[in-house]
């Protein structure tokens, strides 16, 4: 299928019979809302059935009608598993090897609720950090303790996608407008839903960014959030300006005001943190943690570590 113009994304959905439709409908509906406010596609849905079934039922009392199967050949930008029940149940080979095919044709692949189990278990979460719902977190990490799983609401980690499910689709659409069109129109569509609390990828095990940071700056919080969501891809200061709707220099001197650092200081402490919850709860080695928290060697990684907390990471591990 040909792609649709540059400013639309197609966005598949691979809803597993059963699949928790509060994560569906949490995923779906900001994005079909931000078709409604910009008058326009920017998403493309694409429901996708696993064996040519004319329905596709939830878990609860509706159901959706599929535009394509497992095998097709779509060209798209985003695939999303949606599962429900016990998704360690599901052993699905011909699907997982379309996933991985998927995968290798440059989609970025997602899973929400029980959806990162499937791709867990196709081998498609190795070397990426992850989240899952916290039903099936435990049973995951006994199954696959080489994982890198997060207790968190979400994780985007490259070209992987995870979500816990629930109404955490939300906050990660959020975070996935944002990096598209924007903070300040992906603000108008949470405004939509009156979820005007968006939740860090962090989730509520923390408290939230005014409470962690002490600012209610909105180029700051808009900055740091975009942090957040590129841990394991960095984006310049140019980026975080933009995408925070104010130039690099004013942005420096509100990091430095507000914060007492720069802003490219403040991000590369974020993905610090990040690589040293990776070492003391992972078993990732040192090469995978490196490029998980975006840094282009291990070698490099391990003397900035150093620097930053005074020991290289492999003693702290």
């Amino acid at each position: 299928m040909a792609k649709t113009p540059e400013t639309s994304r197609r966005i598949g959905l691979l809803p597993l019979d059963g699949f928790a439709l509060m994560s569906y409908a949490s995923l779906t509906e900001p994005m079909r809302a931000a078709n409604l406010l910009a008058d326009g596609t920017l998403y493309e849905m694409i429901n996708i059935t696993t064996d040519g079934t004319p329905i596709i039922h939830s878990s609860g009392a509706a159901s959706v009608t599929p535009q394509a199967q497992v095998g097709d050949d779509l060209d798209l930008d985003y695939l999303f598993v949606i599962a429900g029940g016990d998704p360690s149940r599901f052993d699905a080979p011909r699907i997982a090897n379309w996933l991985a095919r998927m995968a290798r044709r440059g989609t970025r692949l997602g899973g929400v609720s029980g959806g990162p189990v499937i791709l867990a278990r196709a081998g498609l979460m190795d070397g990426r950090r992850m989240t899952v719902h916290w039903e099936h977190a435990t049973a995951l990490a006994e199954i696959s303790p080489h994982l890198a799983i997060e207790r968190t609401l979400y994780v985007i980690d490259r070209d992987r996608v995870t979500c816990a499910g629930g109404t955490a689709p939300m906050d990660l659409m959020h975070a996935l407008i944002t990096r598209h069109h924007g903070a300040p129109f992906a603000r108008r569509v949470s405004d939509w839903f009156m979820h005007t609390e968006v939740r860090p990828s962090i989730g509520p095990q923390r408290a939230g960014l005014v409470e962690r940071l002490g600012t209610t700056d909105p180029a700051i919080l808009d900055a740091v959030a975009t942090m957040e969501t590129h841990i394991a891809d960095p984006v310049t200061l140019k980026d975080l300006a933009q995408m925070a709707g104010v130039s690099p220099r004013h942005l420096n001197r509100l990091f430095q005001d507000k914060l007492g650092r720069s802003t490219m200081g403040f991000y590369r402490s974020l993905r610090l943190d990040t690589a040293r919850s990776l070492l003391r709860n992972s078993s990732l080695p040192l090469t995978q943690i490196a490029l998980a928290t975006g840094f282009a060697s291990s070698a490099h990684f391990s003397r900035v570590y150093a620097q930053h907390f005074g020991q290289p990471p492999s003693s702290y591990r």
